[in-house]
């Protein structure tokens, strides 16, 4: 079985990444790495050998690397096919009642717990899962313990996530929480065209305004190009479930992203068409991107009490031909007009 799928553990040993340990997961044309030592996030991604992941110029950083000091985390943010943002903050850095909250915050660097991999017949289907717990942690503060599930099948396009945050504190705790999904070149190019059922879209900033009318589309890598961030609200179905994908019909290659807006209301597109920075984020969240501020300020910030558990699932697919990515442009047109 494992000339067809495995799962093997493997430890880098070289520069920065000197340490860091990952999983590598094939399955078959589908290609993936866990990375153990940073939140069970994913690093490298790629199907029939074609890339589908940004990774950032500071590129792989092993454990030892914490780097979670205001903006200096920029250092430190290796992109990947996924990193996890949370919990105390998401997004840019602050300092509220003398407590400094690091960008994106600090689950990210934070090493897996309880690590498992396994491979195994499940009836008909053969199962490639990795698994562990992520704890966020501190003195007199907050006690957060997510159990992550990484999970595909012999045969599928598809890996399922399921992130199950617990708070094993004796008081409510902040959970923001946002999953930054990163594709890159060469899946990136100027071919490719973000494909969302976007019922209203907002530019972060001015800086992002003058922008907002080629939002769905790629440019070619600009030399000292700013990022641009949009807010969209997204159609979903009764269920809450909906998506986002990026395709690129030039290779005749996508990937799409399932989530439910009832848990992860909030969703955010990173465009970087910067030369060196080449990059587009698809952000899905339960929080805002103007971060902790914007929340305490309007007095909503999200509180996960005592003892309780909030569930997390999202799917990555694969999608591969012509069929594949008119199918997906038509969900997004059709749940728009819902």
């Amino acid at each position: 079985m494992q000339q067809l799928a495995s799962v093997r553990t493997l430890t880098y040993r070289e520069g920065r990444a000197d340490g860091l340990t990952a999983y590598a997961v094939r399955n078959g044309p589908l290609a993936f790495d866990v990375l153990a030592d940073k939140g069970l996030d994913i690093g490298d991604f790629s199907y029939r050998g074609v890339g589908f992941n940004f990774l950032s110029k500071p590129g792989l950083i092993g454990r030892t690397a914490y780097d979670t000091h205001g903006a200096e985390a920029q250092r430190s943010i290796m992109g990947g096919m996924l990193f996890t943002a949370g919990y105390e903050n998401i997004c840019a850095p602050c300092t509220l009642d003398g407590k400094d909250y690091p960008m994106h915050g600090r689950i990210r660097t934070t090493p897996a717990e309880h690590r498992a991999a396994d491979a195994f017949w499940d009836g008909d289907d053969y199962v490639l899962r990795v698994s562990g717990e992520i704890r966020e942690a501190e003195l007199f503060g907050e006690n957060l313990v997510l159990r992550r599930s990484i999970e595909t099948r012999l045969g599928e396009r598809i890996v399922r996530i399921v992130d199950e945050v617990e708070n094993q504190a004796f008081r409510p705790e902040p959970l923001m929480l946002l999953y930054h999904f990163n594709v890159g070149h060469p899946l990136l190019s100027e071919a490719a065209r973000l494909v969302l059922p976007a019922l209203e879209t907002r530019p972060r900033d001015e800086t992002s305004r003058p922008h907002l009318d080629d939002w769905a589309s790629v440019a070619a890598p600009l030399e000292n190009e700013p990022e641009y961030v949009f807010l969209h609200e997204l159609a979903a179905d009764a269920a809450g479930n909906t998506f986002a994908a990026l395709v690129n019909p030039e290779l005749k290659l996508g990937v799409r992203l399932d989530f439910n807006r009832k848990a992860l209301p909030y969703f955010m597109q990173w465009k970087s068409m910067a030369a060196g920075d080449y990059a587009v984020g698809l952000e899905p969240a339960n929080s805002s991107v103007y971060g902790r501020p914007h929340h305490v300020s309007a007095g909503d910030l999200h509180m996960l009490p005592p003892q309780a558990k909030e569930t997390f699932e999202l799917t990555i697919t694969v999608l591969d031909g012509d069929e594949d990515i008119d199918r997906v442009q038509n969900e997004a047109r059709r749940l728009s007009r819902r």
